[in-house]
């Protein structure tokens, strides 16, 4: 596994957007809805790794309730697998508690699963796999 991105959930991506641009010094290369986890994303190159940032799209999406009980701040972190279903499988037989049985496509053409927080010593971890 290395590590892919860093999942981060914001209130509004017009606003932040542009703060990250100036952070990072480099410009946000791809926006994307990723309907099945109710969220708009925003992705920025950060040498061999990603910064996304995560808008909810509605009023039920997990982006909302990490802010109320968070508030803006780092979500996830990813790491990418070469085999996402091996791993899910792997990670399983030893006691990590996936939050999907099988893997769903995510943003950034990836295939993604999350692993519960309870689990994990409160992280929440995504796997992801590109689909080729």
């Amino acid at each position: 596994m290395k590590p892919e991105h860093i999942g981060i959930a914001v209130k509004e991506l017009k606003i932040s957007i542009p703060l990250f641009e100036q952070l990072l010094n480099t410009p946000c290369y791809k926006t994307e809805n990723v309907a099945s986890e109710g969220v708009k994303t925003a992705f920025f190159q950060t040498g061999d790794s990603k910064i996304e940032l995560l808008e909810a799209d509605n009023d039920n999406s997990p982006i909302v309730k990490f802010i109320n009980k968070k508030g803006e701040g780092i979500h996830h972190i990813a790491f990418e697998v070469e085999n996402i279903e091996a791993e899910m499988k792997r990670l399983a037989a030893l006691g990590f508690e996936l939050l999907s049985e099988h893997p769903k496509k995510g943003a950034d053409n990836k295939l993604v699963c999350f692993l519960h927080p309870k689990t994990t010593n409160g992280v929440l971890i995504e796997l992801t796999q590109e689909i080729k």
